[in-house]
């Protein structure tokens, strides 16, 4: 008899790598560099054809369209995004309201720090939104000015096509971001390891007593995260018609890549591979729809900013009305578009919304020192959602296959996956 060997998920050792993590940076102290390193290979792997997989993916999804269908998808996507956003913001009014994180640390904490914040005005944001050098937007990694460039591209594509019955270069499209996707799947492979080295050198720089400070905020965040996803899991659910059950099950890989992670960008391959395999989400919605949440959906953002801005105004004793409060969120999330993909862009858009509400700016070293582990949660809530919305639309589109979400029908690929214990 055959004897069937022993094979770990991938999943599985992710989760293996972030314990083993926190264990080697508490106990072996002094290899901080050495650890930092092999994360920030890993990252840099990953990050390095981001650009270029939402430029494709945008541009396919766009310019496969029927001219008269980008519309109405397009309406649905930004209805159902600002929604999220803005619900995601009152959970965390509520819930600093309610807990008030902020008013039990130390005013012993308030030091000063330097930090390099933004003066940009509100105008001076929104047209920055639109690349003056596409190429330029490129190597700066400025997601908003690519998804623009890549929606006219593709709608222009999409026109072209409808007129002239000829798809060849939407196909040579198509192929170069399977070619892509293939990559970012063989560089996933040494996921375990990187985060391994993440974890390790986070653990060391902060200490757990870092994390016994702000143990209020965390707590504070981590429940208003969960009871948000819990309750958009639930809506979501009796929206399409689905198991609830089925629906976490399905989401349960790509949450647990996002949350070790902390990166949009590193979990977007995950999330389009599971939108076709795990959700039986089309292609025509799954590779609109996916992108363009990883920009322009920010609920984790969004919930993060209205707790932290509660929180650091309770801590310095200043009073923000609710429509400071409002303003922020709207503020920020407008702001911050462009950086929510990489880890750390939570202080990058918190320095830019402190100075318009007069809060100190020395504040955001309260923070600074647990961003990594208050962006898990930044992170799922922004990477879960967009499922969750492209599941919706393919509902209303009638492109949901329900026996691909049940497990009832695999495709191919996601045979083999199972087969291969992945």
């Amino acid at each position: 008899m055959k004897k069937r060997s022993l094979k770990i998920s991938l999943t599985n050792q992710i989760m293996i790598a972030t314990v083993l993590g926190i264990f080697w940076g508490v106990s072996f102290p002094g290899l901080g560099d050495q650890m930092q390193l092999v994360g920030d290979f890993f990252l840099r792997l990953i990050q390095m054809s981001v650009v270029v997989l939402v430029m494709g993916s945008v541009i396919e999804a766009v310019g496969g369209l029927d001219p008269k269908e980008l519309g109405g998808i397009g309406g649905k996507v930004f209805l159902w995004f600002t929604g999220s956003t803005l619900v995601a913001a009152i959970f965390g009014f509520l819930f600093a309201l309610i807990f008030k994180p902020g008013a039990g640390l130390d005013q012993s904490l308030l030091q000063s720090t330097e930090t390099a914040l933004s003066t940009s005005s509100m105008e001076e944001v929104i047209l920055n939104f639109v690349p003056l050098n596409i190429i330029q937007a490129m190597v700066e990694q400025n997601m908003i000015q690519v998804i623009i460039f890549s929606l006219f591209f593709g709608l222009a594509l999409s026109l072209i096509k409808h007129e002239k019955k000829n798809q060849l270069f939407l196909d040579m499209i198509s192929s170069f971001n399977n070619i892509l996707i293939k990559m970012v799947s063989m560089i996933m492979k040494l996921a375990p390891i990187g985060i391994f080295g993440l974890v390790a050198s986070l653990v060391e720089d902060t200490g757990i007593r870092v994390l016994g400070m702000l143990a209020s905020f965390l707590l504070t965040l981590a429940a208003a995260s969960l009871l948000f996803l819990f309750l958009w899991f639930l809506l979501t659910s009796l929206y399409c018609k689905v198991s609830l059950f089925r629906l976490i099950r399905n989401m349960w890989r790509l949450s647990v890549v996002s949350f070790t992670t902390t990166s949009s960008a590193v979990s977007l391959p995950f999330q389009i591979e599971d939108g076709k395999e795990r959700f039986g989400i089309s292609d025509r919605i799954n590779k609109l729809v996916m992108p363009l949440g990883m920009t322009l959906n920010s609920n984790g953002l969004s919930l993060f900013l209205a707790l932290a801005i509660v929180t650091v105004a309770q801590a310095y004793q200043i009073q923000l009305s609710w429509g400071d409060l409002l303003q922020v969120v709207l503020l920020s999330s407008l702001a911050c578009l462009g950086t929510i993909v990489v880890p750390g862009g939570g202080l990058v858009t918190l320095a830019t919304v402190l100075p318009m509400l007069g809060l100190p700016n020395e504040s955001i070293a309260l923070l600074a020192g647990i961003d990594w582990f208050s962006g898990m949660f930044r992170t799922l809530l922004n990477v879960d959602p967009d499922v969750t919305v492209a599941l919706i639309v393919a509902h209303d589109e009638g492109e949901l296959d329900h026996a691909v979400f049940n497990g009832e029908k695999a495709s191919v690929k996601l045979a083999e996956k199972i087969t291969d214990g992945v």
